[in-house]
């Protein structure tokens, strides 16, 4: 038995240099081959199809607004960073199809961890999380989106409707 214990307490050279060896191998095997960096403004890395980022207020073909002010979206969050007042509709000003609107609609987007939830419980898919992910700021002011940030643009055509509309009566 003494010489099983004093065998087993030698070191023994071949099997450091094996080892020493399969660490050189995982080494120099990672030091040849190509890195896989993008640069970054200028190159983007692909997101998925599913990705959640950015919110954005959808429009109807017509320009009117989606989001008929239900407050469903607001109702859902589980963090409470939804914000939306609404207000009726009139024949003068119809700002959607439905008989409210949201007057006010405000996310604070410190809070949002992006969890879909708002997106699931629209009824008109007014509010959608769209594939940006660049949101940084200086001040955390500017991380609480309003209705105007958060709304797509009016359609083209639509657009020009609404100028052609503005520069007859002057």
């Amino acid at each position: 038995m003494d010489d099983k214990k004093k065998k087993e307490g030698k070191p023994n050279v071949g099997q450091d240099i094996a080892a020493l060896a399969g660490g050189l191998k995982t080494t120099l095997g990672e030091f040849f081959t190509k890195p896989v960096t993008l640069e970054y403004p200028e190159d983007k890395s692909v997101r998925s199809e599913r990705y959640r980022g950015r919110h954005y207020l959808r429009r109807y073909d017509n320009g009117l607004e989606r989001c008929i002010g239900c407050e469903l979206c607001a109702a859902a969050c589980p963090v409470g960073c939804i914000l939306v007042i609404a207000a009726e509709n009139t024949e003068e000003k119809r700002v959607s199809p439905g008989e409210r609107y949201a007057k006010t609609y405000e996310i604070n987007m410190l809070r949002c961890i992006f969890c879909g939830y708002c997106e699931e419980a629209c009824p008109v898919q007014a509010i959608v999380l769209g594939p940006e992910y660049e949101l940084s700021d200086s001040s955390r002011e500017k991380f609480i989106y309003t209705k105007e940030k958060l709304l797509e643009p009016l359609p083209p055509d639509v657009q020009a409707r609404l100028d052609a509309n503005k520069k007859e009566p002057a």
